[in-house]
């Protein structure tokens, strides 16, 4: 039979739509500026575990479906344009699932002269308007990691972890990077430990992605980041963001010789991102939060299906 119908009913679709105007309303009130940015760029993420989607255009060029918009504010932002926020469509290229969809839709923000603490504070306080969430609690990646595996992420070596990982998952491999044993714990010991709501802040430098890396009171090196979670979803992702060009161009180059190494493609440098870092981004902290995730915890809803007019099996 043709899956003509949406998998949202019309009660979720007038609730997206009431979650929509009420993110609008939240940020029009806080005088922060609705922008647009393209979906198709020239250049895209290197990061190592996101999939693009590519495309090619009229002048046979390859172009791609961004991931994030991301990079794009940035240059807003290097422009003097202030805080600002969008509401857009993101693609990544991997299996659809319960919780993923290739194409998704992200809110986005950034406020310059923001502490990462000020904008999880303002993160708490759309989460209060949308859910009724309030007081979500707050822990170190390392309180939680160390809780459940009795180890420092931040200082223990590559052997520690692969050992601790072997002892506590159903994996056997011992070829994995230090990130990926990280991921691997994160997902199956500590995720479903963690309370209904929580943020967890300051993760490991190797996953800093474009966070900037201080030194904690512990003399750990950490990356400025912090992840919401909601009833066992990732919602968001936040940084202090880094503004260094030199450092960025040295973890851009990075991503790729590690996308060497797992046969992946290098992913071209984005020029345009690095000249407006390179004229100077206001320091400050920014977020992308997952919608329709979102959604699905306010219709408390199992699967992405049921939050989208038409996912992916439906086009």
């Amino acid at each position: 039979m043709v899956e003509w119908q949406s998998g949202a009913s019309i009660a979720t679709l007038q609730l997206r739509a009431k979650l929509l105007a009420m993110t609008r309303e939240f940020f029009a009130k806080k005088g922060v500026l609705e922008v647009e940015t393209p979906v198709l760029s020239r250049y895209t993420t290197s990061d190592v575990y996101l999939n693009p989607i590519s495309t090619s255009a009229f002048n046979s060029r390859i172009y791609y479906l961004q991931t994030s918009p991301e990079v794009a504010m940035k240059r807003l932002l290097g422009m003097g344009i202030g805080p600002i926020y969008q509401i857009c469509k993101a693609f990544r290229d991997d299996q659809p699932t319960s919780k993923h969809n290739p194409e998704f839709t992200l809110l986005e923000w950034y406020r310059p002269s923001f502490s990462m603490t000020q904008l999880i504070d303002e993160v708490e306080e759309f989460l209060s308007g949308t859910i009724g969430c309030l007081e979500i609690p707050r822990y170190s990646y390392l309180e939680v990691f160390k809780s459940e595996t009795g180890l420092n992420p931040h200082k223990c070596s590559l052997k520690e972890l692969g050992k601790v990982a072997r002892s506590l998952t159903d994996i056997a491999s011992t070829g994995l990077s230090f990130s990926e044993y990280l991921d691997l714990l994160m997902t199956v010991v500590i995720e479903p430990n963690l309370p209904e709501y929580c943020f967890l802040i300051d993760y490991p430098e190797c996953q800093a992605a474009m966070a900037k890396i201080e030194v904690d009171e512990n003399g750990n090196q950490i990356a400025k980041r912090f992840e919401l979670y909601c009833k066992g979803l990732e919602i968001a992702n936040g940084y202090f963001e880094l503004t260094d060009p030199v450092e960025q161009l040295k973890r851009l180059n990075s991503d790729n010789v590690e996308r060497l190494k797992k046969e992946l493609p290098e992913m071209p440098i984005d020029e345009n991102f690095l000249a407006a870092l390179s004229n100077g981004i206001p320091e400050g902290s920014g977020v992308a939060l997952g919608l329709d995730r979102l959604l699905m915890i306010m219709g408390e809803l199992e699967h992405i299906d049921s939050v989208q007019s038409f996912s992916i099996n439906r086009v």
